[in-house]
């Protein structure tokens, strides 16, 4: 048969046959190669080095994804909670939300020069670190009154972005949010991207974080648990408004974590990361229960790219949880080990 009637119309002589069909099937192994480059499984965390803590995370979220495997984890119950200070951002040399209110201090102290001439905050104007560190629990709790309560909780939120856009790290010279870990956000990524919902529970205040961290983390402020102060509502002529008020209406932190994630989320967590000794009650409230688990503390161990602290450090102080780590089977992360990169900027 040397012609071949079909689709293409008309008949094809054998030459132009042998010709189509060669450009049909140089197509095809192109096609497929292609197909094969997408089909390669990409690293879901590509700024940590490989080793234990980065096996283990891909091990388990594996596990509790896999249909019809023994550890699998119905999308509902995939929850997963992180700290903030210390475990998706630095923490040193003291909290960043304390920052902000220095800096709140120095703006109130202008408009009331009455304030220069006060405890607590006329040490803080004088920018002596001995003077700050002696104020004791009593002139801190005196500053965070003052900065952070008394106005609507919009305007707080307003005041929050702009510090945030202006403000720099001591250290590094750069904008706090930037000061997140690459590693970390992966991580975020990586279970959302499996069907994890994700919350941060932090002793920071909920206020504080809320503003921001969808920005930076894709975390939207209904699934941030943090410490917070009572608010009243006020209606302003046709304008309701929530006020700030000067009490504590909940401390989110140690034995307060696991009745923060009760009282917000509903669900106990399968996954929780933390960083210091204010999370040895989240992680062991997740971990300890039936079914797959999985704890993570951050170890700061990198003095060269970020700080090098745990047992003896007044911020952040890693003890008694990384003691527990061991016989609780959580994973250590040793920053300057485990991760190539500490900061997106490091890229």
């Amino acid at each position: 048969m040397t012609n071949w009637p079909g689709r293409f119309g008309g008949h094809l002589t054998r030459p132009k046959r042998r010709i189509l069909l060669a450009a049909m099937l140089a197509t095809l192994v192109m096609f497929s190669a292609t197909a094969g480059l997408v089909a390669q499984p990409t690293d879901p965390l590509p700024s940590w080095n490989q080793g234990q803590a980065k096996q283990s995370i891909l091990s388990f979220v594996e596990r509790v994804t896999q249909q019809g495997g023994p550890d699998f984890v119905p999308v509902a119950d995939r929850i997963a909670v992180f700290d903030n200070d210390g475990t998706l951002w630095s923490e040193q040399p003291v909290y960043f939300q304390f920052m902000f209110a220095l800096d709140r201090v120095k703006e109130l102290a202008s408009a009331h020069p009455a304030l220069a001439g006060q405890e607590p905050y006329k040490s803080v104007l004088s920018g002596d670190p001995a003077a700050l560190a002696a104020l004791g629990e009593k002139g801190l709790l005196q500053i965070m009154e003052l900065t952070h309560t008394g106005l609507p909780v919009s305007d707080f939120h307003t005041l929050v972005r702009d510090w945030l856009k202006t403000a720099r790290h001591p250290r590094f010279d750069r904008p706090y949010t930037d000061l997140v870990f690459q590693p970390m956000l992966e991580l975020l990524a990586h279970l959302r991207a499996t069907g994890f919902k994700t919350y941060i529970v932090s002793g920071g205040g909920v206020e504080f974080m809320r503003p921001w961290t969808e920005a930076v983390y894709g975390i939207p402020p209904e699934q941030v648990v943090g410490s917070s102060g009572k608010s009243e509502f006020v209606l302003d002529g046709d304008s309701p408004v929530l006020r700030k008020l000067p009490e504590v209406e909940f401390v989110d932190d140690g034995p307060g974590k696991p009745v923060g994630i009760n009282r917000f989320i509903g669900r106990r967590p399968v996954f929780a990361a933390g960083n210091s000794d204010g999370d040895l009650q989240m992680l062991q409230w997740t971990t300890l229960n039936t079914g797959p688990r999985f704890g993570l503390i951050v170890h700061h161990t990198d003095a060269t790219r970020e700080w090098a602290y745990d047992r003896a450090s007044k911020i952040g102080r890693l003890d008694k949880a990384l003691d527990e780590a061991p016989q609780r089977g959580w994973t250590v992360v040793d920053m300057k080990d485990d991760w190539k990169v500490i900061y997106p900027s490091d890229r």
